[in-house]
């Protein structure tokens, strides 16, 4: 049971600006749960007071200390509990009654730890929902809002020092990993703005810390640490929020959102997994996903020194270095990061040559130990490498420079002129320190990577930043569920009616009783034909020898009809079957898949990938939550790894690509209308033809959602 609000984030202020904080299970023990945060408000001086709460009243850590809530001279706005589980219900209650806006279950115990805690859970739920108060929590870390030095944590990471303020707001599932989070941007010299962890969410999720840090003006840039997503509507609302604030949000997403049975009836449900459809939602919402807690720090720092306007403009980037080893490992991590090294033009290369005789004019530059000899000779270097109009990124490798006295006053010396002069182009440090030199080129707005490899990866993320925040935002496509004939999962015949309703191409095909009608149908069809069998309880009709291709005459179409019944009836004798499908033997074309299939948090999401082989071994795929447009669709086959193939390689002609993105459309539009009934759609094959001719759909199967258990 959760808790559900019109609007993500709504009720959270309480959580970063009480006026009046009661920590229930307060402890004189600073090492214990319930003393930690009354230790911490008081050592760094939040503002508000700070009412103990114990059973035993006196005197907490110099606090005048309440048996209860109840009897704090004033309402505080939010509540901190550290009481064990079973304790914790009548907590709340007495918070209710005492007007608290919020509260922050520290404790354990709950839904983690088995029947009796989640419904523990549940109330806590229910006393939250009945009082219009937001929880936070339970077995949570809870929230910080740094500037006023308000701490609604035991956290660890806050015990010796408070993290610098700032603009980073960070949003964490995981306690412990928010709160590395935190503590690695503050060692970067981040400053941190709010810091929420959410714990078992049974009212308060990551869409709500994401939405409330969206509206904080004191944030700029959300770190996200997730694990799963709970609320589709609700995550994809908090997204837009940001995006509509021109906030980026960059998720470390670990594992996998929660799955549904296997569907192993279909292609699609064998394709298209969990973690490929967070991606596409990040994706469509402009959020950048990385794949460690390293890259979560270096891409949110490099984005917060390079925001609103210096994130790369394409994929390009020149590399320069004082060693031609180093030059080199630089090319080769950039290179497999995806990330282009464009040859530089003519009169840039004459430029170099003029500031640095002995320099290496390619990509990477060799500038030779010359480059930091005297600042002007590395700021006529830089300045026309950032002058060169391929408008590339410029990372500049310095590996003992910057711990040499006088070396380190050349570069910093240029860096600021070469940043006074080209404000707007992006330059990039590979460095290891000292850190007193690090904080004065990242004071320029120059970001710092520790080692070639953090830059590539930082540099090919926040390239995908740019890219993701200069699309349009997806507009919203809502469409009211509609009831489905059940007659489409009888059989590929029934299932493809329904297709060609919706505007998808389909051959025209004829279901046979016997052998002379499928004769007589083969005949006003044309030969050749192909005959499949036409079953509901037969998915996969090759595997049950239900398919015969390339019949040229009506005495193969009579034998080929006995002969397929005669199969299926081996493979399965219980089988209810309506005839024998007769349709065209359709040659021409390249072949790919496209399906929807159910996720338990996203809905229908439709798929589409390369027929064959490339889609069942190469899993070369591409999903996103339905329903996409025809642009969207276009751009998901153009994402294939194998869409050289479509494109005309190797002088073949180009597939007919808007067709087959019209046909995804369409097909995602039909599942999404159709979504309470229909839980998977495969059309495999699905022949693309040249360009200008349009696509058929050579075979579908349509599978029922399961009625649900009473």
């Amino acid at each position: 049971m959760a808790v559900q609000t019109q609007r993500p984030g709504a009720g959270l202020q309480a959580f970063f600006e009480a006026r009046g904080i009661a920590i229930i299970g307060a402890s004189d023990d600073i090492t214990k749960i319930g003393g930690r945060p009354v230790h911490m408000l008081v050592k760094y001086g939040y503002a508000g007071p700070v009412y103990p709460i114990n059973p035993k009243g006196g005197t907490i850590q110099g606090l005048p200390a309440y048996a209860s809530v109840r009897d704090t001279p004033t309402a505080p706005e939010l509540a901190i509990l550290a009481v064990p589980a079973a304790a914790t219900p009548a907590a709340l209650r007495d918070c209710a009654a005492r007007g608290v806006k919020a509260a922050i279950v520290l404790s354990s115990g709950f839904v983690e730890a088995g029947p009796q805690g989640a419904a523990l859970q549940d109330e806590l739920v229910a006393i939250a929902r009945e009082n219009a108060m937001r929880v936070l929590g339970p077995n949570c870390l809870g929230a910080v809002n740094v500037a006023d030095r308000l701490i609604g944590s035991f956290s660890i990471a806050l015990e010796e020092h408070m993290p610098p303020a700032g603009q980073v707001g960070i949003v964490s599932q995981s306690g412990n990993v928010g709160s590395h989070t935190m503590q690695s941007v503050a060692r970067r010299g981040m400053g941190v703005s709010r810091f929420i962890a959410t714990g078992n969410e049974a009212d308060v999720d990551v869409a709500d810390g994401i939405a409330a840090l969206a509206e904080d003006p004191a944030t700029r840039i959300i770190l996200c640490c997730m694990e799963t997503c709970r609320h589709a509507g609700k995550l994809i609302e908090a997204l837009r929020m940001a995006r509509e604030q021109g906030k980026p949000v960059i998720v470390l997403k670990i594992g996998s959102t929660e799955k549904g049975q296997a569907a192993a009836a279909s292609h699609t449900g064998a394709l298209t997994g969990s973690d490929a459809v967070i991606d596409a939602i990040f994706r469509r919402h402009g959020v950048l996903r990385v794949r460690s807690v390293e890259a979560l720090i270096d891409i949110g720092h490099a984005a917060s020194l390079l925001m609103p306007g210096r994130l790369p403009r394409n994929d390009a980037v020149t590399l320069v270095a004082a060693s031609g080893g180093f030059g080199i490992m630089m090319a080769d991590a950039m290179s497999e990061a995806g990330l282009a090294l464009p040859s530089l033009a003519p009169h840039t290369q004459a430029r170099i040559r003029e500031a640095v005789p002995t320099a290496s004019t390619g990509n990477p530059v060799d500038a030779s130990a010359q480059m930091s000899s005297r600042p002007d000779i590395l700021l006529k270097m830089l300045t026309a490498l950032l002058d060169d109009p391929s408008e590339s990124a410029l990372a500049l490798f310095m590996s003992l420079s910057l711990y040499n006295t006088r070396l380190r006053g050349i570069y910093l010396e240029a860096l600021a002129q070469v940043r006074a002069s080209h404000p707007d182009r992006l330059l990039m440090i590979i460095s290891q320190g000292p850190a007193e030199a690090i904080e004065k080129i990242n004071a320029l707005g120059i970001p710092v990577f520790s080692s070639i490899d953090a830059a590539a990866t930082g540099l090919a993320g926040l390239m995908r930043l740019g890219q993701l925040r200069a699309a349009d935002a997806a507009p919203s496509r809502e469409m009211a569920a509609e009831p489905v004939d059940p007659a489409v999962f009888r059989n590929e015949f029934h299932a493809k009616q329904a297709l060609a309703q919706a505007g998808i191409d389909v051959p025209r095909e004829i279901i046979a009783r016997d052998a002379d009608e499928a004769a007589r149908a083969a005949e006003a069809i044309g030969y050749p034909v192909v005959l499949k069998i036409a079953s509901e309880d037969i998915a996969h009709k090759t595997e049950a020898g239900g398919v015969a291709l390339n019949l040229a005459d009506a005495q193969s179409v009579r034998e080929a009809y006995a002969r397929v019944q005669a199969n299926a009836a081996r493979h399965s004798p219980r089988a209810r079957i309506d005839g024998v499908l007769v349709a065209p033997m359709v040659r021409g074309g390249t072949e790919m898949i496209a399906g929807i299939s159910q996720d338990p948090v996203f809905g229908p999401i439709v798929m589409v990938g390369m027929g064959g082989i490339y889609a069942e071994v190469l899993k070369d795929v591409a999903v996103q939550a339905a329903p996409v447009s025809e642009e969207e669709a276009r751009a998901m086959i153009r994402s294939l790894k194998m869409f050289a193939i479509l494109d005309g390689a190797r002088g073949q002609p180009k597939a007919d690509i808007d067709a087959a993105a019209r046909t995804v459309a369409r097909l995602s539009e039909f599942a999404y209308r159709h979504r309470g009934d229909i839980a998977e759609i495969d059309m495999n094959p699905i022949l693309v033809r040249p360009q200008g001719q349009g696509v058929v759909v050579l075979d579908a199967l349509m599978i029922p959602r399961a009625a649900p258990a009473l």
